[in-house]
């Protein structure tokens, strides 16, 4: 067979951005930014869905469909697709002490 040696350019796993479809149930984490249409992101954001808030994932639709989320006290189910876009960091369990 001919042709060049194909090299892979994916990003390492450790170095790629963190996204709520990544996340495990449980997992707490604070959303930094969407990367989604401005309409979708819109309604997104009405339902909790904003930069600086905590989500939390939960429970997953049986076969793959969508996951529900906790957020802004309420549950919200998203597909892979659209969770896969909305970018986050792992919330720190610890708090911050204060030093008087």
């Amino acid at each position: 067979m001919k042709g060049g040696h194909r090299t892979s350019h994916a990003i390492p796993e450790h170095e790629r951005p963190l996204t709520l479809a990544d996340l495990r149930t449980g997992e707490r984490c604070i959303i930094d930014r969407l990367d989604l249409p401005e309409e979708v992101a819109r309604r997104l954001m009405e339902l909790g869905f904003l930069p600086g808030n905590e989500v939390i994932p939960a429970r997953r639709a049986p076969g793959g469909g969508p996951r529900v989320f906790r957020v802004d006290g309420s549950e919200v189910a998203l597909r892979h697709e659209t969770a896969a876009r909305l970018y986050v960091r792992r919330a720190s369990r610890a708090k911050a002490a204060v030093v008087s």
